[in-house]
C-alpha cells in the first residue's frame, strides 16, 4: 500500500535536539516552575503555554467555553482527579467530592454542577475558574485521592477492575494492583504541596516510589490490569478485561491454574505498545499492545519499572506526536523491547499469544462479592454524567426548533449521596465504561437499593428502561467543554440512541464508542461502531471493533482511498441501521459483529454501503488515505 507519510520518532534523542518542552520541564524544580504565582494571580484567568504545560501532572488543564464565539475567550479549567481501580470511596469521602462540584463549579452553563466519570475511572470536575482552583485542589485532598498525577508526562490513573477488590484469588485483584503500583508510579508530593498548599497531612509519598527524573516521562503513560473472577458458589474462573489492557501503553493479565479452592495465580502476562490516540494530519496510528511476556509475581514490580525505564530513555523527546510508547514498539520490535527489558536485569518467559484476557465486563446489575457474601450493583450512568435535574446543551437552544430539546438525566448527583446515606457500609466505585458500583450491599437491602435509585430517575429514558445498546456505548465529554474535540459528543451520544431504539435497534448487544476528536478518549475503536468527530458535525467511521473490547478497529479504507470520513450528524444512525441490517441478516450463529466484520473484511463492508440507497450517496466523498495503519492490510483488507 502506497503511503506519503511514516512516523520518524527519534528515539534516544540526542541532548542537542530536545524540544522546547523537555528543556521547560529540566528547569521547571520538579514540576514546580511559575506555577504557584500564577494559581494566586486571579487578575488574569488563563495561564501561559508553559505553566498550562507543567499544570497537567498537577491533574489540571486550563480549558474554554468553546459554544462561546469571538476573539475573547471565556477561559476556565477541568480538574482531574486520580482515581486507582476506581475507589473506592465511602459516605464521607463522596460527601467531600459532592460538595466541591457545588461549591466551585457553578460556572457551569448547563444548567446543573456536575462530577464526571471517565473511561480511566478517573472524576473530572469541569467549568471551573482560577479563583477556585486551589481550594478544589486542597478539598480533594481530604478524601486521600489526590489530582496529582491526573494528566501530565507522567504514569496517569492505574486503571483495575473495581469488582475484583472483593476476590479471595490471590494475586487476581486488580484493585489492590491498581492502588500498589498507582502508589509506586505516584509523583513526588512536595510540589503539589508548594503549588497548591494541599496540607501535607492530607498526602504523603511512599516509602517506594518511582524516580521520574528532571524530564518526568516523554508523554502520557498509562498501565492498566485486568483480572480472573473466581465464582463465590461454584469456583469457576472468568477472565476479565473490563479495563481494555491492550488498550494502553502496559496491560497485565493474571494467568490462573486450577479452579475452585485449588486456583491461583502462577504469573502475569504483560502487553506493552497499546494506546488509541492519534492526531490529524500527522502520520500517527491507535493500536492494540504487543505480548511481551510471562511475569512470576516477584518480577512484576522489576518488570513493570523496567519497562517504563526503557521507555523514558528510548521514546522521541523531540517530537511529542510520536514520543508514546507505541512508536518505539513498532519502530524496534516488540524483539528488541524483550531484549531491553531483560537486560535491565528482569527474567520472565516468553508469552502465550493464545492467551485471552477476557470480555469487556460492564458490570451492570448484580455481582455477588466473593470475599464477603455481599453484593455489588453496578449502575449504568450515560456518558458518567452526574448531574441534577435538566442537563441542557445552550448550543441547540441557539439552533432552535427540533433541536432544542433539553436531556432529562434524572437526579443523578443526589442519588449518589443518598444511596451511601442510606445503607451504611456502602461504598461506590468508578468503572472503567464510566459507570458506577455500588458494594457491601446485603442481600435483603437489594431491592431497596434498587428502588432508592429509581425514586432518582436511574433506570429509564424517555419513560422505558434503558436499552442494551444504550448500556454498552458511550461517548467522551467532547464539545463545547473539551478544548481539543471538534463537534459533539456526550451531547449526540443519547440523540443517537434515541434515534436507534426508535429504528429497532436498542436490543442489540453491541456498542457504539463516540469520541469529538481522533484521540479517542472513549475508545472508540476498539467498539463494535466507532465514530471520531471531524468537525463541524460530521463524523468518521471506524471498523474492526468489537463489542468485548478485544480488537482494534480502523478507519474504514480499501487500502487506498477513506471512505466515511466525514458523515452529517443526521446520517451517522443509518449508517450503523445499514451495518445492523447486514450483520442480522448474514451472522453465523452466536457471531458477534466485531468477529462477523472481521470474516468480511472491509471489501466486503463497502460492497454492503455502495449497494444500499441510505449510504451509497455518502461514499460518493471519499479523500486519499491520509493516515498511517501498521496493522491493517492484513487484519481487513483481503
Amino acid at each position: 500500500m502506497a503511503r506519503s507519510k511514516v512516523p520518524t520518532p527519534n528515539l534516544n534523542t540526542p541532548a542537542d535536539q530536545l524540544s522546547h518542552d523537555e528543556h521547560f520541564k529540566i528547569d521547571s524544580n520538579g514540576m514546580v516552575g511559575p506555577l504557584p504565582e500564577r494559581y494566586r494571580d486571579h487578575e488574569t484567568m488563563d495561564i501561559e503555554k508553559e505553566s498550562e504545560f507543567l499544570s497537567k501532572s498537577h491533574g489540571l488543564y486550563l480549558e474554554y467555553n468553546r459554544a462561546k464565539t469571538g476573539r475573547e475567550k471565556d477561559w476556565m479549567y477541568m480538574v482531574r482527579v486520580t482515581v486507582p481501580g476506581g475507589g473506592a470511596f465511602d459516605a464521607r469521602q463522596w460527601a467531600i467530592l459532592d460538595r466541591v462540584a457545588d461549591q466551585y463549579c457553578a460556572n457551569n452553563p448547563y444548567g446543573g454542577n456536575s462530577l464526571r466519570l471517565t473511561t480511566r475511572q478517573n472524576i473530572q470536575y469541569h467549568w471551573l475558574q482560577k479563583p477556585q482552583v486551589m481550594s478544589l485542589v486542597q478539598d480533594i485532598a481530604k478524601t486521600g485521592f489526590y489530582t496529582l498525577n491526573g494528566c501530565g508526562d507522567n504514569v496517569r490513573n492505574v486503571m483495575g477492575c473495581p469488582l475484583s477488590k472483593f476476590t479471595t484469588l490471590e494475586g487476581a485483584s486488580a484493585f489492590d494492583l491498581a492502588h500498589q503500583y498507582g502508589t509506586y508510579f505516584r509523583l513526588p508530593a512536595a510540589p503539589h504541596i508548594q503549588v497548591f498548599a494541599v496540607d501535607p497531612n492530607d498526602i504523603k509519598d511512599p516509602a517506594v516510589q518511582y524516580d521520574y527524573g528532571k524530564q518526568l516521562l516523554n508523554r502520557k503513560f498509562k498501565i492498566a490490569f485486568s483480572t480472573a473472577h473466581r465464582d463465590a458458589d461454584t469456583g469457576a474462573i472468568t477472565y476479565d478485561n473490563c479495563t481494555e489492557i491492550r488498550t494502553n501503553e502496559v496491560g497485565v493479565a493474571p494467568l490462573v491454574e486450577g479452579i475452585g479452592s485449588d486456583a491461583k495465580v502462577v504469573g502475569y502476562q504483560v502487553y506493552v505498545g497499546g494506546g488509541q490516540g492519534e492526531k490529524k494530519g500527522k502520520p500517527t496510528f491507535a493500536a492494540h499492545g504487543k505480548a511481551l511476556g510471562i511475569f512470576t509475581p516477584d518480577q512484576l514490580m522489576p518488570g513493570l519499572k523496567a519497562i517504563v525505564d526503557v521507555h523514558k530513555h528510548w521514546g522521541d523527546r523531540q517530537n511529542r506526536v510520536f514520543a508514546r510508547m507505541k512508536y518505539v514498539v513498532w519502530k524496534q520490535g516488540i524483539d528488541w523491547y524483550r531484549d531491553q527489558v531483560k537486560a535491565e536485569g528482569v527474567s520472565f518467559d516468553m508469552p502465550n499469544e493464545d492467551h485471552h484476557p477476557g470480555e469487556r465486563q460492564l458490570h451492570t446489575g448484580w455481582s455477588k462479592q466473593e470475599s464477603n457474601g455481599k453484593w455489588a450493583y453496578g449502575a449504568y450512568i450515560e456518558c458518567g454524567r452526574l448531574t441534577d435535574g435538566v442537563y441542557i446543551d445552550p448550543t441547540k437552544l441557539e439552533r432552535g426548533g427540533e433541536d432544542a430539546k433539553a436531556r432529562d438525566n434524572g437526579n443523578l448527583r443526589t442519588m449518589v449521596k443518598d444511596a451511601l446515606a442510606s445503607f451504611p457500609g456502602a461504598e461506590v466505585m468508578v468503572t472503567p465504561n464510566q459507570d458506577l458500583l455500588f458494594t457491601n450491599i446485603d442481600e435483603a437491602a437489594k431491592e431497596d437499593l434498587v428502588a432508592k435509585l429509581a425514586e432518582h430517575g436511574h433506570g429509564t429514558r424517555r419513560g422505558k428502561p434503558y436499552s442494551t445498546l444504550r448500556v454498552l456505548s458511550g461517548a467522551c465529554v467532547g464539545l463545547p467543554t473539551c478544548r481539543l474535540s471538534y463537534t459533539d459528543s456526550e451531547q449526540f451520544e443519547p440523540e443517537l440512541m434515541d434515534q436507534l431504539e426508535d429504528m429497532g435497534y436498542g436490543d442489540m448487544a453491541e456498542s457504539i464508542g463516540i469520541t469529538g476528536c481522533e484521540r479517542q478518549c472513549f475508545r472508540p475503536a476498539t467498539k463494535t461502531i466507532g465514530w471520531i468527530g471531524s468537525g463541524g458535525d460530521n463524523y468518521a467511521l471506524k471498523l474492526g471493533g468489537s463489542e468485548d473490547g478485544s480488537t482494534q478497529g480502523h478507519w474504514f479504507t480499501n487500502g487506498e482511498l477513506q471512505f466515511l470520513g466525514s458523515v452529517p450528524r443526521e446520517k451517522v444512525a443509518e449508517v450503523c441501521a445499514v451495518l445492523f441490517d447486514w450483520y442480522n441478516a448474514g451472522k453465523q450463529a452466536d457471531e458477534k459483529m466485531g468477529p462477523f466484520i472481521h470474516r468480511q473484511g472491509f471489501a466486503a463492508v463497502l460492497t454492503t454501503f455502495k449497494n444500499d440507497t441510505r449510504t451509497a450517496e455518502l461514499l460518493e466523498k471519499r479523500n486519499p488515505i491520509a493516515t498511517f495503519d501498521p496493522y491493517i492490510e492484513s487484519e481487513l483488507i483481503p
